[in-house]
């Protein structure tokens, strides 16, 4: 789960890290409310996306006045942000978040990630902090410094001063670094974060270190140890039919092909959407149901796929385990029905019961492409959307 720097910085405030006086505002005299209350002569107005680079596509400014504040939150609050990591398409722009401004020394990268080959938290600092540290990662990637920290026992004090070394912190600066790499670390451990990046991370003048940027990805898998972040999910940043996908437990992912996919097992539907690919056509999405969903699960997993106004045919392919083929027929012929059925249908079916699948939907008297194999099933909806 994905989470807004605003948001972020509140969880980076109640562990105690250093960020800047600021609060979130939707609409622009909201944001110079916001100003006035903070004692400032300059102030940083930031569109709040679920997406990095905002500073490239225009969404972060630099405002010397209230008047200015104003000006900026009208010209960012509903714009279409387009960075580096929203694609073509970009992300309306419904908040901003007003943060005092204040003069920088030094911008460091501080980031954590999970590693999950070797189960442990990796840190990664840089001295090269700012808008281009994907670059720096790309060409210099011996300016990155890594540290690896143990999930039993946590970050070590000599790690600590080894990583304060590398970025050469200042002698005066170093009780300010040290606490705030220990109390991110502890935020990440405590609230399940498969990554956390502060960037930048900047030395002031007065040798305060502190957080001016705040990205975070949350495990969704662990937020039962940690309800109170369900309540920080932006269902405006999420795509609506992931969200329907949540109510019926299907695991569903939009991408920006042509086949719509439904699969039981995620192995499976890599390979499908991998053979689609090969086959010269691409996946619209990524849905499987599961190893033991019901009739009503599979409707609606089917009716989600409908949905996609992208896509142009559809693509079932099931191997029948523990999943009976005959569910997942039944589910196809009655979600076919209610929804008035008008895109071409591919289906492969095979495992358990599944002559009794084959039949229900032989005798559904729908307009269905049978294929025998996966090669078989990619061929012939690759031929329907493409024509070769």
């Amino acid at each position: 789960m994905n989470i807004h720097e605003y948001q972020a910085k509140n969880l980076f405030r109640e562990y105690g890290l250093n960020i800047l006086k600021g609060n979130v505002a939707f609409s622009s005299d909201e944001a110079v409310d916001i100003a006035k209350k903070i004692n400032s002569s300059k102030w940083v107005v930031k569109a709040q996306i679920h997406a990095g680079g905002r500073g490239k596509g225009g969404g972060i400014k630099i405002a010397n006045s209230l008047e200015e504040v104003k000006e900026f939150s009208e010209s960012i609050l509903g714009m279409n942000l387009v960075t580096p990591q929203t694609g073509a398409q970009g992300k309306k722009v419904l908040k901003v978040y007003i943060e005092q401004a204040c003069e920088i020394k030094k911008e460091f990268y501080l980031g954590i990630v999970l590693d999950r080959s070797k189960g442990k938290f990796v840190m990664m600092a840089s001295t090269e902090g700012g808008m281009d540290i994907e670059k720096v990662a790309e060409e210099t990637p011996g300016k990155i410094y890594k540290i690896i920290i143990d999930p039993s026992e946590g970050i070590k004090d000599y790690q600590i001063r080894q990583l304060g070394f590398n970025l050469l912190i200042p002698r005066e600066a170093f009780k300010s670094f040290s606490k705030q790499v220990n109390l991110l670390s502890k935020l990440a451990s405590e609230k399940d974060f498969t990554l956390v990046e502060i960037n930048p991370l900047i030395l002031t003048n007065q040798n305060e270190v502190m957080a001016l940027d705040a990205k975070v990805n949350i495990d969704d898998n662990a937020l039962f140890r940690n309800q109170d972040l369900k309540d920080l999910l932006d269902e405006t940043e999420v795509d609506p039919k992931e969200l329907e996908a949540e109510k019926y437990d299907l695991s569903y992912v939009k991408l920006d092909g042509k086949i719509g996919c439904m699969v039981n097992g995620a192995g499976l539907a890599m390979a499908t959407m991998d053979i689609i690919k090969l086959k010269g056509s691409s996946p619209a999405n990524f849905l499987d149901v599961g190893g033991g969903a019901s009739k009503e699960k599979v409707k609606g997993a089917f009716q989600i796929i409908i949905s996609d106004k992208d896509v142009e045919a559809i693509l079932v392919n099931i191997f029948g385990g523990i999943m009976r083929c005959d569910i997942i027929a039944e589910g196809i012929v009655e979600a076919a029905k209610e929804i008035n059925l008008n895109k071409p249908l591919v289906v492969r079916l095979e495992g358990t019961n599944v002559e009794d699948g084959k039949k229900i939907l032989e005798e559904s008297k729908l307009d269905i492409i049978a294929a025998s194999d996966l090669e078989e099933a990619a061929e012939k909806v690759v031929k329907v959307v493409e024509g070769n």
